[in-house]
Parts: structure tokens; C-alpha cells; sequence
């Protein structure tokens, strides 16, 4: 029987990630490549995502940096065709990137409305719809939702929380047209709170309510995160799909 090790490694696969410049993106760049996986990433600057491909291939491993908007359907296709070309494959994608707001909704105008459907709803649906056809059976697509999907964090975030709630029924949706027909898994997480670019632009007040309002009593490590995402793309957890794995500390059972 193959170890839980070799099915967790990603040797000779290609990993593509979005919003990978910063924060969890980059972390899970980071650490494909430390389970062998040759990685491509994008987002919209440059400069940090050269110095993500730069630990990446520290790592020993490949990386492919496009500057793309996954908003924009051309760049998406783009994206993917990059990663095809110089790289051979495409066996995972984590739709990553997204965009976070606290607006009231009775000041939220329709363009920071739509900006954030965009980028977090149509983004996602974009690059998968763009990857997917470049991708053989028993490919995996990890769509990052959040636990405001399901869980109020008091603060008004109307689009952020609509957008994710979202992701989770297209995960499931996508789960029956992709896996039983092309044989590509589909799944979500949902990340409580990490630290992120993100999370940085939170009260330090009310960052401190979170982590004492989780059960374990803190905010969570990236590599907390990271893990869950390795297992949920490996061959580990091959009957695994159309589900969303929730990864909080506990605090949305509270």
C-alpha cells in the first residue's frame, strides 16, 4: 500500500495558483514545491510574484510567473496557456486570489460591488474554465472560499461574504460536471482568519476578539492552511469532492 508521504508528494506534477504574490497564495507556492511540484503563479505585481518564483526555486523547482488579472477572461486563458507551454501540464488549480472589503451597504458603490464579484465569483470561474480543458484525469481545482461564507464576522462585508457563499455552490456544481466525466476533482477551503495582507488591514482590536473567540485561542499559521490544501489536491484524498473543508480553529462552531 503507498504511504500517506508519497500520497501527499507532487513530483512531476504542475501546480497553478492565482493571487500568489503575497499571503496564503505564496505560501502555498511555496509549499507545492517543497512536495516536488513544479509551480506557475500570477497575480497583478510583478515584483512580489518574482520573489515568490525565487523561493520557489530555492525549493529546486520550476516556477512560472505570468502578471495577470483573473477578473479579465484573456488573461485567464492566457495564464493557462502559459503554464502549458512552458511547463508541460496542468494537474492542480487553487483559485486563490480575491479581494476583501468592510463597506456599509448603504455607501457601497456598484463598482466596489462589482469588483469584488468579479474578482472573487467570476475570477474563479474564469480560470477554471480556461484551465480545465488543458487538463488530464485525476487533475484537482481548489477553489479558496472563507468562513464568512457561513459565519458572520460582524464586520459589513456584504460582497466578501456573498462571493465566497458563492464559491461554495459552484464548487459543488463543478464537482458533478468535472469528476465524473473528466475525472478532476473539485473542492473548497474555507480559511478563518491568518495572516494576511488582508487580516493586516483589521483592527488589532478586533483581530484579538477573533482569536479569543476561537476554541484554540489564537489566529491560525499559514502552514495550518497550506497542509489542508496539499492534502485536499493530493491523491490522499482521492474520494474527496464537491465538499468544503473548514479550517478555523474552531471558531465558527462557537
Amino acid at each position: 500500500m503507498t504511504s500517506f508521504a508519497d500520497l501527499t508528494r507532487f513530483d512531476g506534477k504542475v501546480v497553478l495558483i492565482t493571487g500568489a504574490s503575497s499571503g496564503l497564495g505564496a505560501a502555498m507556492a511555496v509549499a507545492f514545491a517543497e512536495q516536488g511540484a513544479d509551480v506557475a503563479i500570477c497575480g497583478r505585481r510583478l515584483e512580489k510574484l518574482e520573489q515568490v518564483a525565487k523561493q520557489v526555486e530555492e525549493a529546486g523547482r520550476r516556477c512560472v510567473v505570468v502578471q495577470a488579472d483573473n477578473s479579465k477572461i484573456e488573461d485567464c486563458q492566457r495564464f493557462a496557456q502559459t503554464t502549458m507551454d512552458e511547463l508541460g501540464r496542468i494537474d492542480v488549480v487553487i483559485n486563490n486570489a480575491g479581494l476583501g472589503t468592510a463597506v456599509p451597504m448603504t455607501r457601497e458603490k456598484p463598482e466596489e460591488w462589482q469588483q469584488v464579484v468579479d474578482i472573487n465569483l467570476n475570477g474563479v470561474y474564469w480560470m477554471t474554465q480556461a484551465a480545465v480543458p488543458l487538463m488530464e484525469r485525476g487533475g484537482n481545482v481548489l477553489n479558496v472560499s472563507s468562513i464568512l461564507a457561513i459565519w458572520s464576522g460582524g464586520l459589513p462585508q456584504a460582497a466578501y461574504s456573498a462571493t465566497k457563499a458563492a464559491l461554495l455552490g459552484l464548487t459543488r456544481d463543478l464537482a458533478v460536471q468535472l469528476t465524473g466525466r473528466k475525472g478532476i476533482r473539485v473542492n473548497a477551503i474555507q480559511p478563518g482568519y491568518f495572516p494576511t495582507e488582508m487580516t493586516d488591514q483589521q483592527d488589532e482590536k478586533y483581530m484579538q476578539y477573533v482569536a479569543e473567540t476561537a476554541p484554540m485561542g489564537r489566529l491560525g499559521e499559514n502552514h495550518e492552511l497550506v497542509n489542508s490544501a496539499i492534502f485536499l489536491c493530493s491523491d490522499a484524498a482521492s474520494f474527496i469532492t464537491g465538499t468544503s473543508l473548514v479550517v478555523d480553529g474552531g471558531l465558527t462552531v462557537r
